[in-house]
C-alpha cells in the first residue's frame, strides 16, 4: 500500500492518495481544484487514479472531486447520508456511486469502509483503510473534518455560515455521539485529518500531520469532557468567525463545481488598468500592507499575498465579474495567484499589472496616495 499526503498551506487543507501498487490503482480523498498534482503523483508512482471521493460537502474550498473523476475516468463516490437537504445534487448526473454507513469498496488490495460520522456536517463520512494482503483490521482513517490533531470539526458552520437556523446544538450533539461511537476502534488506528493549523474548520488544530486514535483519546479536549452537555458547551464556545465565502462554497460543492479557471491571466498595460479603476472594476493590489500604505493607487484594494490571502479574497472579491491584479512581481506570480484564487472559485481574472509598471498609472489619471 502507498499513501501520499498533499497539504495546501493557503487553505490549510489536506488531501490524500492511497494506492495498491500491486494492482496499479489509486483512490484520491478530498481533492482540491489543483487536480494536476494528483495526476502527476499517480504517474510518478506508476498507478492510475480509479476512485475519487470526499469526506463531506466542503465549505472552505471548491472541491476537485468532480473534475478529477472526469479527467481521469475514475469512479466518483459521494455520501448519501445525512438527510434529503444535505445531498450532492450533481451525483446522479455524474453517475456517482452513493455511500452510506458501512459501504465497502476495494482499491486493488486496499479495502476502504465508509463510516457515517455526522456532526461537522450531517453527511460527513470517515474512511477506514485496511491493507488487506497483510491485515484484517484498519490501520488508519481519513477523518476529514471529523477528528483533527488535538481538536474536532466545528459543528456550528451550517448555522453561522450557511444560515441553517437551529442546527448548532443538534450538530454538536451528533458530533459527540459520533466521537463516542468511533472510540470503539483500536487505539493504534492512525488519524489522517483533512486540515491543519490555520483552518477555520476548527479552533485549536495541532500542527502535526497525523495522530492516532489512542493519543487523541488521551490528550484531546474532546475526549476529556465528562458529559454530552459539557461537550456541547465547549465545542461551540470560542469558534472563530467563519469567512464570508463559506456559504458560497457549500452551494458550489453541492450543486457541482465546474472546471478551474484559466491558468494564465492576460498582462495589461498601465493605461488599461487605469481604465479599469476609473470604470469601478475590482482591482486588487497584492503587495505587502507596508508597501501599499506607503504608496498606492486610489481605487485599488489591498489584499496582501500572505497566509490570510484566500480568506480575505473570498470575503471581499466578487464571483460574478472580473477581478484585476496589480503589484505582482512577475508573470509567474500572477499565474500562481490566479491558481490560488481558483481554489475558492474566483476564476474571472481579467488582467494583471506588474509592480514595476504601476508608476504608469499616475500619467493615465489615477491618483496616488498613502495611508
Amino acid at each position: 500500500m502507498l499513501l501520499k499526503r498533499f497539504f495546501d498551506e493557503k487553505l490549510a487543507q489536506t488531501s490524500y492518495l492511497v494506492a495498491c501498487q500491486h494492482a496499479g490503482v489509486a483512490l484520491v480523498v478530498d481533492p482540491n481544484r489543483n487536480t494536476a498534482q494528483y495526476v502527476e503523483a499517480a504517474k510518478a508512482e506508476n498507478v492510475r487514479i480509479t476512485h475519487v471521493t470526499e469526506t463531506h460537502i466542503h465549505a472552505d474550498f471548491v472541491s476537485g472531486a468532480r473534475e478529477l473523476a472526469q479527467t481521469t475516468g475514475a469512479r466518483l463516490y459521494l455520501s448519501d447520508s445525512g438527510g434529503a437537504e444535505w445531498k450532492y445534487r450533481y451525483a446522479a448526473a455524474e453517475g456517482a456511486e452513493l455511500l452510506t454507513d458501512g459501504t465497502r469498496l476495494l482499491v486493488g488490495d486496499v479495502a476502504i469502509e465508509a463510516v457515517h460520522t455526522p456532526g461537522h456536517t450531517p453527511e460527513h463520512m470517515t474512511f477506514l483503510v485496511t491493507d488487506s494482503p497483510t491485515a484484517s483490521t484498519p490501520m488508519g482513517a481519513f477523518t476529514g473534518d471529523f477528528i483533527f490533531v488535538g481538536d474536532v470539526g466545528r459543528p456550528d458552520l451550517l448555522e453561522r455560515a450557511v444560515g441553517a437556523a437551529g442546527t448548532m446544538e443538534s450538530s454538536a450533539r451528533n458530533l459527540f455521539r459520533s466521537l463516542k461511537a468511533f472510540s470503539a476502534y483500536p487505539d493504534y488506528l492512525q488519524i489522517w485529518p483533512g486540515h491543519g493549523p490555520g483552518s477555520a474548520c476548527g479552533k485549536a488544530l495541532g500542527a502535526m500531520p497525523q495522530s492516532t486514535l489512542g493519543y487523541e483519546k488521551l490528550f484531546s479536549w474532546a475526549w476529556l469532557v465528562a458529559t454530552e452537555e459539557e461537550f456541547v458547551e465547549k465545542v461551540l464556545a470560542g469558534q472563530p468567525e467563519p469567512p464570508a465565502y463559506f456559504s458560497r462554497m457549500k452551494q458550489i460543492n453541492s450543486d457541482g463545481p465546474g472546471p478551474g479557471g484559466s491558468a494564465r491571466p492576460p498582462s495589461i498595460s498601465a493605461a488599461e488598468m487605469a481604465s479599469r479603476i476609473q470604470g469601478g472594476e475590482t482591482v486588487v493590489d497584492v503587495r505587502p500592507a507596508s508597501d501599499f500604505a506607503a504608496s498606492h493607487s486610489r481605487g485599488a484594494i489591498n489584499i496582501p499575498r500572505n497566509r490570510s490571502f484566500l480568506t480575505w479574497a473570498g470575503s471581499l472579491l466578487p464571483y460574478d465579474r472580473d477581478v484585476y491584479l496589480m503589484g505582482i512581481a512577475s508573470d509567474e506570480e500572477g499565474v500562481a495567484i490566479a491558481r490560488e484564487l481558483s481554489l475558492i472559485g474566483i476564476d474571472r481574472i481579467g488582467g494583471m499589472l506588474h509592480a514595476g509598471e504601476m508608476p504608469g498609472l499616475a500619467p493615465a489619471g489615477i491618483e496616488t496616495t498613502s495611508t
